[in-house]
């Protein structure tokens, strides 16, 4: 399976690729910070009077992050995020504007002088195709690969930012195996997994007899992951009676067990990720900014898959590739007929098309299957009583049987899920952090097909 997901890769060229063409200089020319400075050359930063800005304003009519600047291309883009004030570029207000160089942002009484600047010529350096289990080529992904190199080299907290379905576990996952951590545990909390009241004592454990069915004692994540990285999923999700709690363990790396009296230590790397806008959620008071200081010490925004051109191609290949021999060559008709897809599910969503296309081929064509199957999924049919058939069989029986469309492409969609997790489990014996890295996966979202196909507790 190795050989034939690099087969895949290389059916996707992958051209050296020019360093930055340009970068932007934007300077307080007049204001409280005259002659402050700060050079723009890729992901986005943060200019606003917090600490957690990248240029740190004293201007008391500015907000706390006032605007977003990146790189598209040869422009630079200007986001106003929210502000109080407002911004205006050469005396136009604006909420969001490209601009080339030699314009002027006025915000409270600071205004700022756009300079463009041509990036130091280098040599043309090759264009990398992956970084740990994530994949892509496009530009916006060459970007994130060499600001998660850095990340994962140093042991500050990241926040990784990006909608439902780009990847954000699996690039959390990349940055832990490409660290110094690599030999710890790799522990993932998701803040959507489990109700308020059993929160707690997920995150820091509780001793035996504290609660009512708490018939033993256990740890929590950050003692699980103690000499490792602890990957906090949808943290803005998380309840905001726990956030202090959770800061409080993050800056003194100690934890206490839900009825105890002690303190354990731990010495965890935090890494974060979220699907909202977390500068939002503090403006609008549901996540408290000191914790939000303290995990985005380091940002990643993942890009989503309509603005990562070219990169649909290679996914798909190498998702069709990690399906084994049997799913024969990766069909060319896919290509042509999602061109222009928005695919508004990402990443995750592309897997899922290329799974139902190899399973069904033109069946699958139709509406998308749910990600979530309804009740008669977990209710055999009849005429499937004897068990998992052979895809085509399956499928000659569920026309012969006149099932209609909507449940027949589900249940052979979920028959497919099930041979192909249980055939690539057995290929990596039973490893399952393995087996959802050479599905293309993300582990959780591998665990969450054990548990739909067999009805497994995902924890196990």
């Amino acid at each position: 399976m190795e050989n034939t997901l690099k087969d895949a890769l290389r059916a996707v060229s992958a051209p050296p690729e020019a360093p930055p063409k340009v970068s932007f200089v934007i300077e307080v020319v007049a204001g409280p910070d005259q002659g402050k400075r700060l050079t723009v050359t890729g992901p986005r930063v943060l200019v606003g009077t917090s600490p957690i800005c990248d240029l740190v304003l004293a201007d008391e009519r500015v907000s706390r992050r006032h605007l977003g600047l990146s790189i598209v291309d040869t422009t630079l883009r200007v986001d106003d995020l929210d502000s109080t004030n407002g911004t205006f570029a050469n005396e136009l207000r604006i909420h969001g504007v490209f601009l080339r160089g030699t314009e002027t942002i006025t915000i409270g009484k600071t205004l700022l002088l756009v300079t463009l600047a041509p990036a130091e010529e280098g040599e043309k350096v090759a264009r990398a195709v992956s970084f740990g289990g994530v994949l892509g080529m496009s530009t916006k992904m060459q970007r994130v690969y060499a600001f998660a190199r850095k990340v994962a080299a140093s042991d500050i907290p990241c926040t990784i930012e990006g909608e439902t379905g780009t990847g954000k576990e699996q690039l959390a996952e990349a940055i832990h195996e490409s660290s110094p951590r690599v030999k710890g545990p790799f522990i993932i909390f998701d803040c959507t997994a489990l109700p308020g009241t059993l929160m707690e004592s997920a995150l820091f454990g509780h001793e035996k007899g504290s609660f009512t069915g708490a018939s033993s004692t256990r740890k929590g994540v950050f003692e699980q992951a103690d000499g490792g990285t602890l990957f906090i999923d949808e943290i803005g999700d998380l309840d905001i009676s726990l956030q202090p709690k959770l800061l409080r363990a993050i800056q003194r790396g100690e934890t206490q067990r839900v009825g105890g009296t002690g303190w354990c230590k731990s010495n965890v790397r935090i890494l974060a990720a979220t699907r909202r806008d977390l500068d939002r959620e503090v403006a609008a008071g549901r996540f408290r900014d000191d914790l939000f200081f303290r995990l985005a010490v380091a940002r990643i925004e993942l890009p989503p898959l309509r603005e990562r051109g070219g990169d649909v191609e290679l996914l798909a290949r190498a998702f069709w590739a990690s399906l084994g021999p049997s799913a024969g060559p990766f069909p060319p008709e896919f290509l042509a007929r999602y061109r222009g897809h928005p695919w508004p599910g990402n990443v995750r969503e592309l897997l899922n098309t290329v799974v139902r296309w190899q399973a069904l081929g033109e069946l699958g064509l139709g509406e998308r299957i749910a990600e979530d199957p309804p009740e008669a999924l977990n209710v055999a049919s009849p005429s499937l009583a004897s068990g998992p058939a052979p895809a085509d069989d399956l499928v000659q029986r569920l026309i012969r049987d006149a099932v209609p469309f909507s449940k027949a492409r589900q249940l052979a969609a979920l028959d497919f899920e099930r041979r192909y997790v249980k055939s690539i489990l057995e290929s990596f014996s039973g490893n399952v952090t393995k087996a959802a890295q050479a599905s293309g996966i993300g582990r959780r979202y591998f665990h969450m097909l054990l548990a739909k196909i067999d009805g497994r507790d995902e924890d196990r």
